[in-house]
């Protein structure tokens, strides 16, 4: 078998490399939108199987497929990326001295199925001062980032107190259980 990443993530890349697989990249632009009535907990899974199903058609019969989506959530809100500077200053600012989800769902899919699973880490940050959130979206532009921050940045390393979980899993790629779902297949 041959694998996939259907992701244009460098974190998920070097997480699935960091695993041992040789893998391919391939993307396709795909609407990430969700309906409003959803639970928040359940976007990520939703996304990731718009992401492979796009991207399930071009399989070949060897062909292993991992798409990943992340996403937070505090309460009943979820935080996506942010669209600019000032969203993800008011992000940061919900976080700040609360604990949160985070939520990656990923899927494993060959031409024949595709199979979603879900890991949540909860991420507790202590209180963030106006001038920590700014100097970290100045210097980091986390703006490809769920919730406004990588964990394995400078936020991550002055800012977060307490993680219950995965850390691979709020970096973008729970490693341990996508390489479990992965051992069933034989790769090249």
């Amino acid at each position: 078998m041959k694998l996939i990443l259907g992701s244009k993530s460098p974190r998920r890349k070097e997480l699935l490399a960091g695993l041992g697989y040789s893998f391919e990249v391939r993307t396709k632009d795909t609407d990430e939108s969700y309906p409003d009535n959803l639970d928040p907990k359940a976007i990520a899974a939703y996304v990731v199987s718009k992401k492979s199903a796009a991207l399930k058609h071009e399989l070949s019969e060897n062909e292993v497929l991992v798409c990943a989506d992340t996403t937070v959530v505090l309460g009943e809100n979820q935080f996506g990326k942010p669209i600019d500077r000032n969203e993800a200053i008011t992000m940061l600012q919900a976080l700040s001295n609360r604990t949160h989800l985070v939520i990656t769902a990923f899927s494993i899919t060959t031409r024949e199925k595709s199979v979603v699973s879900s890991t949540t880490t909860e991420v507790t940050f202590k209180s963030l001062s106006i001038e920590e959130i700014t100097y970290y979206i100045d210097t980091y532009k986390p703006f490809d980032k769920a919730g406004s921050y990588g964990i394995q940045e400078w936020i991550g390393y002055v800012g977060i107190t307490k993680i219950h979980g995965s850390y691979t899993n709020v970096v973008g790629l729970p490693t341990a259980e996508v390489a479990a779902a992965l051992s069933v297949y034989q790769f090249d």
